[in-house]
């Protein structure tokens, strides 16, 4: 190699290394085929998990292992020694960052493998979004953190900007204070999302009422959850909320929920009636899952009796159109059948005593006697 060097002499110095390096990179490019083809051959063919890593981070073993062959060829290049630690440095930094880059890819691999055993698309899906929820935030805390080790690790290895965080650090109390607090947002919302991972107060598809808004668990970022309001509508709010605030979780065990409906029926009301055609109803729906069903007055006032009827149902939508249709079927059926269940005002009316025996009179009299009768109560 020095041989060769020494004979191109009489080029310019800089020409002469750009060129060695290059054709290092070139070298290294030629042989990428075969080293892919090597590492698999020596993967077991049943490790999926190796195979498809492999296929993902074709381009960064392709720049490992220029980065590789320019390292080998640096010592032969006939630079001065600062810019040769200059690229020797950089091509330190770069490898670095492939290492990062190569973690990040495997996590994303790693992850989806994991969450392809679990079908989120299925009626029992409890356990899929656990698995999904936990998986996709630890996933993100995972990848912010390995950028931010890569990064650091990266400019460590410049000594001047080492040197300048370092100073940074000792001196610079009021910016660290201010960066400090200009992170405690992100920060607070990092370990918010940690805290949902591992106590799971909430899951992709979990039904919640947050705000006063009903509406399904549609995402989880690092910062924030996307809430999908049942008119469409997307509710966003931050991680911290669900660790700081009530709201409520309706599918917290299993998706099953019990549906109520209230009805306001008079006193004469035939319950049993009511309730037979009740148990009807929920036998000829398919939204009723068999489990319960209920009719039972729970309050009374002056005027009705509050009537509250339970009917269970697999799902929170379900539930609802549950207890839409039975609502719509009982209010028919009282309507037709039982009229004197609906609600009605009561008046007693008393009067005076002198004018409730002129009224007999009148009554008892034919229609010619009447105006005499009248004239002489006058």
């Amino acid at each position: 190699m020095n041989d060769i060097i020494a004979r191109l002499n009489w080029l310019p110095g800089w020409v002469v290394g750009i060129s060695l390096l290059v054709f290092a990179a070139i070298i290294a490019v030629s042989l990428h085929g075969l080293v892919v083809r090597a590492i698999r051959a020596l993967l077991p063919k049943d490790h999926v998990f190796g195979h498809k890593l492999l296929s993902k981070t074709k381009a960064p073993i392709r720049w490992a292992l220029i980065n590789f062959a320019v390292a080998i060829a640096l010592p032969f290049a006939p630079f001065d020694w600062q810019v040769t630690v200059i690229i020797g440095k950089l091509l330190t930094a770069s490898f670095i960052c492939l290492v990062g880059l190569v973690a990040i890819r495997a996590l994303d691999l790693a992850v989806s493998l994991h969450l392809r055993r679990y079908r989120i698309d299925v009626e029992d899906n409890l356990l899929a979004r656990k698995h999904l929820t936990q998986a996709n935030i630890l996933r993100r805390a995972l990848v912010f953190v390995l950028i931010v080790v890569t990064a650091a690790v990266a400019l460590m290895t410049f000594e001047s900007v080492r040197q300048y965080g370092v100073s940074l650090l000792a001196a610079g109390g009021a910016a660290g204070v201010i960066v400090g607090l200009a992170a405690q947002p992100v920060l607070s919302n990092l370990f918010a999302g940690l805290q949902l991972a591992i106590t799971q107060p909430i899951r992709i598809d979990d039904a919640v009422i947050v705000e006063g808004e009903w509406g399904t668990i549609e995402e989880i970022t690092a910062t924030y959850v996307v809430v999908k309001i049942w008119d469409w509508r997307r509710l966003i709010v931050p991680l911290r909320y669900f660790i700081e605030q009530p709201f409520q979780n309706w599918t917290r065990e299993n998706a099953s929920l019990i549906g109520v409906v209230m009805l306001y029926l008079d006193y004469q009301a035939p319950l049993g009636r009511i309730r037979e055609k009740l148990t009807e109803i929920a036998h000829a729906s398919p939204h009723w899952d068999k489990r319960v069903i209920n009719l039972a007055v729970v309050e009374t006032t002056e005027n009705t009796m509050q009537v509250r009827v339970l009917v269970s149902a697999r799902n929170a939508p379900t539930a609802f159109d549950l207890r839409c249709e039975v609502r719509e079927k009982l209010i028919a059926f009282i309507q037709e059948e039982a009229p004197e269940a609906l609600p009605r005002h009561r008046n007693d009316i008393r009067l005076p005593t002198r004018q409730r025996q002129t009224s007999v009179i009148v009554a008892d009299h034919g229609p010619e006697e009447h105006q005499d009768t009248r004239l002489a109560a006058e």
